[in-house]
């Protein structure tokens, strides 16, 4: 996560600069500074990168507290997160908006979720609009009937003897067929009501999935803009970087000679180090937007 690389490169200034006023202090004992403020000033910027290391590390704390919150599982403020290798970010998503909002149309559970909706509402007005016309009943049944108590006389010696199961189902065998038509005269309106509200939940169905589509399509826009925003000005921070780390070994090396203030010096390394924090920004910034876009595509992975 961005925190941990901020907190990392703030750590990393904040030992350069103790380094530099260690150094400073050393020739103030010797009276060799080429000016008097210029120990006060580097303590003043040391001081600044403390300050910016705490705030790395409550802002850190604060983000991995909220990301365990979201997961809704016990806090670890001791648990690590793998960064990211800036040697992955290419710049070329492989995509374009129109190509990853079709693509989306396909696997988006809330895109599928409003499509089924509206499916089954307009189901619906067919099931009610078939309950306004007549409807032909058939019916038909077999039967038969059992009776412990039955009995018959033997032909040997004219005694009753009972009457066995399959003869009984032969003997008590009975069928039926009937045929009716059902004509709904009057209903007393609740039949035309419960079509017509089937038919304006239909339409709100509708009007519902076309929303979340056209939700989908502007999301897809804006995460695909803020991806190629954010390497953009990756690009150029990776390029900003390089001439700060450039220009701040000279100004260090001129300072340590006595050519310029401390103030000259400071206004270097703060340019650096904003420079620095900005560009791990927009790295992640990056990262995030174009892992949005997998989202709404189905592919995302951890």
């Amino acid at each position: 996560m961005d925190n941990e690389e901020i907190l990392t490169a703030n750590k990393s200034q904040l030992a350069v600069q103790q380094e530099n006023v260690d150094r400073l202090k050393v020739l103030e004992e010797q009276g060799a500074n080429k000016a008097a403020s210029d120990l006060t000033d580097q303590e003043g910027a040391l001081a600044s990168n403390q300050v910016a290391v705490v705030n790395a590390e409550n802002s850190l704390n604060a983000a991995k507290l909220s990301l365990f919150q979201q997961m809704n599982i016990q806090y670890q403020p001791d648990a690590k997160f793998a960064g990211i290798n800036a040697e992955n970010l290419t710049g070329n998503y492989g995509t374009d908006p129109e190509q990853a909002y079709q693509v989306a149309l396909q696997q988006f559970a809330a895109v599928k979720a409003a499509t089924l909706s509206r499916q089954a509402a307009e189901k619906n007005v067919s099931s009610q609009r078939g309950l306004l016309a007549p409807s032909l009943v058939l019916n038909g049944g077999l039967g038969t009937n059992y009776y412990s108590t039955a009995r018959k006389l033997s032909l040997v010696d004219s005694t009753e003897v009972p009457i066995n199961y399959s003869e009984q189902f032969r003997n008590n065998y009975n069928s039926y067929l009937t045929i009716g038509l059902n004509i709904p005269i009057f209903t007393n309106g609740i039949k035309r009501n419960n079509l017509d509200r089937a038919k304006v939940n239909a339409l709100y169905a509708r009007d519902v999935e076309e929303n979340t589509k056209i939700v989908l399509r502007q999301n897809i826009e804006q995460a695909f803009y803020n991806m190629t925003s954010a390497y953009k000005r990756y690009e150029a921070l990776v390029e900003q970087v390089k001439v700060y780390t450039e220009s701040y070994r000279i100004y260090k090396l001129r300072f340590d000679e006595g050519v310029i203030t401390s103030v000259d010096f400071i206004i270097a390394k703060n340019n650096l180090d904003g420079a620095t924090v900005n560009l791990i920004s927009a790295k992640y910034d990056y990262f995030i937007d174009s892992k949005i876009l997998d989202y709404y595509q189905g592919k995302l992975s951890l």
